[in-house]
């Protein structure tokens, strides 16, 4: 799978060898890792990617993405799907940055083309959460599109759903409906 671009960012699909890079916190010779990545979040990702990876091969366009920022290659984050779509239709996204990034609207503008991608393969609900106090997360996906959709003691839950595709020559459902695609705040 090629890679995603947006105004700022390329969306990189992971690959086994770079997982398994980010999961030993050891970059290669081409790497372009921003400072302080990977994070504990983006190590844990990775395995579980890897984990997916060896029990039902690659799960793309459904896996990780690195975060790239385009104006110096660096690697700032990464975001992704936890699972191919369930029967019902619904995939459920993670994402995180390097601290330095946060407060700029990468993970939004990332969030978004991800949600867009979503919507194109047929995914008709893409679900995500986030602590309680981790209010910066939760106007990410606010800003995507997202909306509430309930909390219990630990997490608040978000999600945008869109009607099933009809079947149709006339081509995938329109992308752009996918949430803001200006990057957020």
């Amino acid at each position: 799978m090629s890679d995603l671009q947006t105004a700022r960012l390329v969306l990189h699909p992971l690959t086994v060898a770079e997982a398994e890079r980010v999961a030993a916190r050891t970059p290669a010779g081409g790497d372009r890792w921003a400072p302080g990545y990977p994070t504990d979040g983006d190590v844990e990702s990775a395995t579980d990617f890897l984990r997916r990876c060896a029990a039902t091969g690659n799960p793309q366009p459904f896996g990780d993405y690195e975060i790239r920022r385009r104006a110096d290659g660096l690697v700032i984050g990464s975001l992704g799907y936890n699972r191919p779509p369930a029967a019902d239709g619904s995939v459920t996204v993670g994402y995180g940055l390097v601290p330095a990034a946060r407060g700029h609207g990468y993970a939004t503008e990332a969030l978004c083309e991800l949600l867009r991608l979503a919507r194109e393969r047929g995914v008709t609900c893409v679900k995500g959460d986030a602590d309680h106090d981790n209010v910066a997360s939760q106007r990410v996906m606010a800003a995507a599109g997202m909306r509430p959709a309930g909390e219990d003691e630990r997490v608040k839950y978000f999600e945008i759903t869109w009607p099933a595709p009809a079947a149709s020559p006339a081509g995938p459902p329109d992308p752009s409906a996918a949430g803001d695609r200006d990057g957020g705040p």
